[in-house]
């Protein structure tokens, strides 16, 4: 049998490869909002971080996600987007341990 293509996106901090299924998706929705979209499939412009705190405040120092987005990401949204990160990350941690155990 054909083996599957795994999709592959690069971590917008660090500039790591790894498989979509691994990283977390910010995305810039039509109505100029930006959030976290764990489901990968919200419409709008996305960008990719690992699931690491360290690579989103990288993200954050570095303007990553401003060049990612095509857009200026405010600092309100930023501190919002903390908190949903930290949040997320353990949920992400959580679900991808449970992938690798199967």
């Amino acid at each position: 049998m054909k083996q599957r293509k795994i999709p592959l996106r690069k971590c917008v901090a660090c500039q790591e490869m790894m498989s979509k299924k691994q990283l977390i998706r910010v995305v810039k929705t039509p109505e100029d909002t930006v959030l976290i979209d764990l489901t990968g499939k919200k419409s709008g412009r996305g960008a990719y971080l690992c699931g690491k705190l360290s690579c989103f405040k990288l993200a954050q120092k570095n303007k990553a996600l401003d060049r990612a987005l095509k857009a200026p990401v405010h600092s309100e949204i930023y501190g919002q987007l903390a908190q949903d990160f930290v949040q997320v990350e353990e949920e992400f941690l959580a679900a991808k341990d449970r992938e690798s155990d199967e």
